[in-house]
């Protein structure tokens, strides 16, 4: 007899009760329900997020302030179901999309599943995207050649089997925003578990014009070299996609070091 499927939604937030608001909203109007939502905090002042999470039955508990990969593992490890389901606080669900979630876990439990994403940015419509993005050799994202066979992440809109982390796989917590949530991807490919895009599901993320020119060039340049050292390597390749960086290559002794523990471990 197959376990039933019980989806966790890890949810980050810092500082941003509004948003939060608006999401969990979003999440509580959808005809099927999670098993459960976590609430992992990294906000200066708890108090305030965790009255919000109340209101909206949900699971409120304190980030370990380190970063959003960070954060990103700590509400994977505190969910209890049998998926865990990503999500950021700026993110809201159109109606149907938990359904067509579960559907889709259901259909084979053992995938990464991942979402498109509709931007908004500033509140105005931006741009639209039906299926996530799959690591590059250059380190940053391309799309998908087959919808039922990649290794695309949505960074805050992807579902994993608890064995991911049950096996002890996590975000790389090294970088605070950037390519690496492409390298997880990759990562968890080599290792057995495909991606696959639900058909037509996709979230809806709320950003701000501010926030538009975030950059991590040592993040990228560390997913390039997991991907051609290790992924499929090519050294050549390597070498001409690292090129670029070169203002950055003092921390390559680290990023070789960070990369070779993750992928010979």
């Amino acid at each position: 007899m197959s376990t039933p499927i019980q989806l966790s939604i890890a949810l980050v937030t810092r500082n941003r009760p509004e948003s939060l608001r608006r999401c969990l909203a979003s999440v509580r109007a959808q005809e099927a329900q999670p098993f459960e939502i976590v609430v992992s905090d990294d906000s200066d002042d708890l108090s305030i997020a965790a009255a919000i999470t109340q209101e909206f039955g949900a699971c409120h508990t304190a980030g370990p302030r380190r970063g959003l990969y960070a954060n990103r593992n700590a509400a994977a490890l505190a969910c209890r179901g049998t998926h865990i389901r990503t999500m950021d606080e700026d993110h809201t669900l159109p109606p149907g999309h938990m359904g067509a979630c579960l559907e889709a876990v259901a259909r084979e439990p053992s995938a990464l599943w991942t979402c498109g994403e509709k931007s908004f940015i500033d509140e105005k419509p931006n741009t639209f995207t039906a299926h996530a993005a799959q690591l590059h050799p250059s380190g940053a994202a391309e799309a998908v050649k087959d919808p039922d066979d990649n290794w695309a992440i949505a960074d805050g809109a992807t579902i994993y089997p608890r064995d991911v982390f049950e096996h002890g796989f996590r975000f790389v917590e090294e970088f605070g925003y950037g390519s690496s949530y492409l390298e997880f991807g990759a990562l968890l490919y080599s290792r057995g578990w495909r991606s696959r895009c639900i058909p037509g599901v996709f979230v809806e993320h709320h950003d701000q014009a501010a926030a538009q020119n975030r950059r991590s060039p040592l993040s990228c340049l560390y997913a390039s070299l997991c991907y051609n050292l290790y992924f499929r390597r090519n050294l050549l390749r390597a070498v001409r996609h690292a090129a670029p960086h070169a203002a950055h290559f003092g921390a390559l002794p680290h990023l070789l070091c960070l990369a070779r523990a993750r992928w010979k471990s």
